[in-house]
């Protein structure tokens, strides 16, 4: 292994890993990175990485066949929603829940089983 990197700067966090390969052209498709992902060729962190779509984001690094690349934040990069909201909710300091009246329970329904009972299967109808 190299002790120097290759710098990519991401526009968009987090990345799926096998979405990463894709941008950095080192697979010839998704079901490729995906195997490779699998197979146990992709290293992240220094540690091997088996999920294909595992979040990478700024300040990770991915190994991969010799070449190490650091995951650095563009200046303009934009973080999608779902982590913004996540990390405002950490932020915030928990507020007590407001107790509303409680709803009159609901009646459950019977579930009505139409397997015949010798077999357990069900009844198949070519009408």
């Amino acid at each position: 292994m190299h002790d120097d990197f290759i710098e990519v700067q991401l526009e968009e966090e987090p990345i799926e890993l096998c979405k990463l390969l894709k941008v950095l052209d080192l697979v010839e498709g998704g079901g490729h990175a995906k195997l490779l992902i699998s197979d146990g060729y992709i290293g992240v962190n220094g540690e091997l990485c088996t999920q294909k779509r595992k979040k990478l984001y700024a300040g990770d690094t991915v190994h991969f066949d010799g070449d190490t690349f650091l995951l650095s934040a563009a200046a303009n990069m934009v973080q999608r929603e779902q982590h913004k909201a996540a990390a405002q909710k950490a932020k915030q300091p928990a507020v007590a829940k407001q107790t509303q009246p409680a709803a009159a329970p609901k009646k459950a329904k019977k579930k009505t089983s139409n397997r015949d009972e010798n077999t357990g299967r069900k009844p198949i109808s070519f009408g």
